[in-house]
């Protein structure tokens, strides 16, 4: 297993994700990137060369079901022991419910919920182990109050923070912080 420190965050492709980027790079991390598009990750690790820091690729629909196990298993495949956790993928949608496609809000539920809880937990069991790590999962003010006509996506961050409150409860004495 690589001994660097090495920070896994989803969603990198644009936004949030490649700002963590930058800001994991510029303090010596590694990086494991992944989002859905190769071609997008490709552009962040090339903005991203000045740093001089590994950065590992890895192509992954986390809306899916196994998605997240199968980023796990790539993780694991290429050796490397992540220090830092940052579940940043996610999405939402906007509109009345009931006229939504159904199977878009699964999928903002398995992106938003499943493989942050999933990641959380393959990845928070190596960190427990090690009695060393950090887990980021990013909510939003939409945590904090119903969203009428995007019912969907805040009801999933109100579980991310919910479930993020009582993971770091749960995590206080290993030395694994989750925020």
């Amino acid at each position: 297993m690589s001994s660097s420190r090495v920070a896994l965050i989803t969603g990198a492709s644009a936004g949030l994700g490649e700002q963590f980027a930058q800001l994991f790079a510029r303090d010596g991390f590694d990086l494991i990137l992944t989002a859905r598009g190769l071609p997008r990750l490709e552009a962040v690790a090339q903005r991203l060369a000045h740093h001089k820091v590994k950065v590992h690729l890895i192509s992954e629909d986390l809306s899916q079901p196994g998605g997240a196990r199968r980023l796990f298993a790539a993780v694991q495949e290429r050796g490397l022991a992540v220090h830092t956790l940052v579940n940043n993928a996610g999405f939402g949608s906007f509109g009345d419910f009931l006229d939504l496609p159904l199977e878009k809000e699964v999928e903002m539920l398995n992106l938003n919920c499943v493989a942050l809880l999933e990641l959380s937990h393959l990845f928070g069991a190596q960190m427990r182990a090690h009695k060393e790590g950090r887990i980021l999962n990013v909510a939003s003010t939409a945590a904090f109050q119903p969203g009428p006509y995007m019912a969907t996506y805040y009801a999933t961050k109100a579980f991310v923070l919910s479930f993020s409150e009582g993971l770091a409860h749960e995590l206080r004495d290993s030395g694994v912080t989750v925020r």
